[in-house]
């Protein structure tokens, strides 16, 4: 089979190479995939330069989130959406996959829609939902709203009742956040998001902040943030992980939150099970719906992950891997 490597650590377009392996051989509690469609996410930018939280040995294979068939296991033959575990990475045609970590999806779901609603979505629904406790009514600061986790947290966040403010960079990103159903959308490159966010809540701050990027924004949130509101630190694309004073927050009596999914799937994988199965129902329901910028060729994953680096992106770019269902 084929399947993208990182043989050093580095940039894609210089560490990563298309390489014939054998094809890979599921143990107890395995199954095999056969991969259509995988999604890319800044974590597979990270791990392929060595910053991301896992430091797989080399050479290892990216991809966090895929939609397949299982060829070997006890569900063979059904179409599933799969969470492979690095080494083994869903950028492959076959990727093994734990048991506890395939979901079964509807039929009528187009691949990379499948593919796109895992990673961000899981992530962004714990996020609101069990760290941050999001209530209807209240006003949710989702940053980088037209990114991949931004731009679930705006849908879930207006499925559950929310008022929604986003902030993104640029006048093409403002709209999206904008059709993605955001009440107010902030272009930070041109506007103060905290006078914004002050004066559209009459000087209340938003309830929860979902916050992507750290740095700068972390500082920047804490001025904008209400009486007993939720920060919730989702990961620190800005590149800078910015500090947390707590006198503040005992002055102005708000949580700060992390959040590291992962964690999820290691200590509570009835937890993902759950999430999960509520995520397609809202999808069902027409209450969200994964934004797929665009589906690349196998042969242009090193160049899409540099473009998803560089902020030169909407929503989920996914991989088509395979023919199948478009």
């Amino acid at each position: 089979m084929q399947a993208w490597r990182v043989h050093e650590l580095g940039e894609p377009k210089a560490v990563m190479s298309l390489d014939r392996v054998d094809d890979p051989r599921p143990g107890p509690g395995e199954s095999l995939v056969r991969v259509e469609t995988a999604s890319l996410n800044f974590p597979d930018l990270l791990v392929c330069r060595g910053d991301y939280q896992e430091r797989p040995a080399l050479p290892f294979t990216p991809g966090l989130e895929v939609c397949g068939t299982v060829v070997e296991g006890p569900r063979a033959g059904e179409r599933v959406a799969a969470l492979p575990r690095l080494p083994r990475g869903g950028l492959a045609e076959l990727v093994v996959v734990d048991d506890d970590s395939l979901f079964a999806v509807p039929d009528s779901m187009p691949s990379a829609k499948v593919a796109a609603l895992l990673g961000t979505y899981l992530t962004s629904h714990a996020g609101l939902h069990r760290r941050a406790r999001l209530v209807a009514g209240e006003t949710l600061l989702v940053h980088a709203g037209a990114g991949g986790v931004g731009s679930a947290a705006i849908q879930l966040g207006k499925a559950a009742g929310a008022r929604v403010i986003a902030t993104a960079g640029g006048t093409e990103k403002v709209e999206v956040c904008r059709l993605l159903g955001a009440d107010l959308a902030i272009d930070y490159l041109a506007d103060d998001f905290v006078a914004q966010v002050n004066e559209a809540t009459q000087g209340r701050g938003a309830d929860v902040v979902y916050d992507p990027v750290g740095g700068d924004v972390f500082d920047r949130s804490r001025k904008c943030i209400a009486f007993e509101g939720r920060l919730v630190v989702v990961g620190f694309a800005g590149g800078r992980i910015a500090q947390a004073p707590t006198n503040h927050a005992l002055i102005k009596n708000y949580s700060v939150v992390g959040l590291h999914f992962g964690l999820y799937r290691e200590r509570r994988p009835d937890v993902v099970r759950e999430i999960h199965r509520d995520l397609v129902e809202l999808w069902s329901r027409g209450s969200i719906d994964p934004l797929v910028e665009s589906e690349q060729p196998m042969a242009q994953v090193p160049e899409a992950l540099q473009r998803l680096g560089g902020r030169a992106t909407v929503g989920k770019l996914v991989v088509r891997v395979a023919p199948g269902r478009p």
